[in-house]
């Protein structure tokens, strides 16, 4: 796993501390792959500090998603050579904005949007990471999922800072117009705040949004900062013809076969499993069919493993036929349909759950 040796402007033990922590998170972590009226707009600051020794998050019952990430943070810090200050402050989430506007809908009705930007670390800027509209976002996953990225950045040594943001909404519910009008006050209340633009925070597609809400957040973003002449760059995952990158779509479905590829090459681990090396011939379900999994699933396919289900929110696919499913018709139904439920050579089940046990 690659390492981040260089990871503050000033200073060498921050970044040496960054270094080795982040070293020894990766062992550790795990985690799976959401105007009418003047704005009512609250700021929060959060400042995270850790007991005496290290400090410990000691959830009762179930922890939050926020907790499960400082407890991994906490095992990590518990065996690495780093001062208990300097840990406080790499665990810190800096800045956490809040923002709640009015929605005039196509019905008629007026709606109240609450959405979030977390931006856990400026140890380097711009802060980085993507915007999710879900209908279960809060300001304790933007915060988890924003420190996630701190890290993730530091393991791979990319210069940035983590930063995740959030619309409380679900899209599926929500005509075009109505998710332009929010992204685009969303973007607006974020230039207001200081907390997007090309050297301060860049965000970029996450769960439910893709390149062309990223083309509404560019084109806000230089509506109201029209001297800013890197503005295009405030934001990635555009489309092509606005400054995107060929291959961005794919991206991040590509990394995770890499990790894939790489796990089942690597002959000491796979014989633990009692399996023999490389993709081709083995079965595997995946787990969603959007900006990541549709993609996934593709170069599985193309490297001779057999995709036997899918998950997804309405429903899955169970192969029957014993070859694994055919994906190019699979995704050829999905962009016709909507969705993978009811593709005709499969078995359309809904209890998705089930698949993943």
């Amino acid at each position: 796993m690659a390492m981040a040796m260089r990871m503050m402007k000033g200073g060498p033990s921050m970044a040496g501390s960054f270094a080795r922590l982040c070293a020894v998170a990766g062992a550790h972590m795990r985690y799976s792959t959401a105007a009418a009226a003047s704005a009512t707009t609250t700021t929060v600051t959060t400042t995270v500090t850790s007991p005496p020794g290290h400090g410990t998050v000691v959830a009762h019952g179930d922890p939050s998603f926020l907790e499960s990430v400082d407890i991994y943070f906490d095992k990590a810090a518990a065996i690495a050579s780093t001062t208990p200050d300097i840990l406080a402050q790499i665990k810190a989430c800096n800045n956490v904005l809040k923002v709640q506007f009015p929605l005039k809908c196509a019905n008629g009705t007026v709606e109240l949007i609450e959405a979030y930007r977390a931006q856990h670390s400026h140890h380097r800027l711009p802060v980085k990471g993507g915007i999710r509209m879900a209908p279960n976002v809060d300001a304790d996953e933007t915060m988890a999922l924003a420190a996630l990225m701190t890290f993730k950045c530091a393991v791979v040594d990319v210069p940035f800072g983590g930063a995740k943001g959030g619309i409380k909404i679900d899209p599926t519910k929500y005509s075009m117009n109505e998710k332009e009008a929010i992204i685009r006050r969303y973007t607006s209340e974020l230039v207001r705040k200081n907390f997007i633009g090309p050297s301060i925070d860049v965000p970029a597609p996450d769960y439910g949004t893709g390149p062309q809400e990223m083309a509404w957040i560019k084109d806000t973003y230089e509506h109201l900062q029209p001297n800013d002449i890197n503005g295009s760059a405030c934001v990635t995952g555009k489309p092509l013809e606005e400054g995107g990158i060929d291959g961005r779509t794919e991206a991040t479905g590509l990394g995770v076969f890499f990790c894939l590829r790489e796990f089942l090459n690597d002959e000491a681990l796979v014989a633990k499993l009692g399996m023999t090396t490389g993709i081709k011939g083995k079965t595997f379900i995946v787990q969603g069919f959007g900006n990541v999994g549709r993609h996934t699933v593709d170069y599985i396919y193309g490297a001779g493993g057999k995709i036997i289900a899918i998950a997804e929110a309405d429903g899955g696919l169970v192969d029957e036929s014993g070859n694994g499913l055919d994906i190019p018709a699979v995704k050829a139904y999905h962009k016709k349909k909507g969705t993978i439920t009811g593709f005709p050579d499969a078995k359309t089940v809904s209890a998705t759950h089930i698949l993943l046990k």
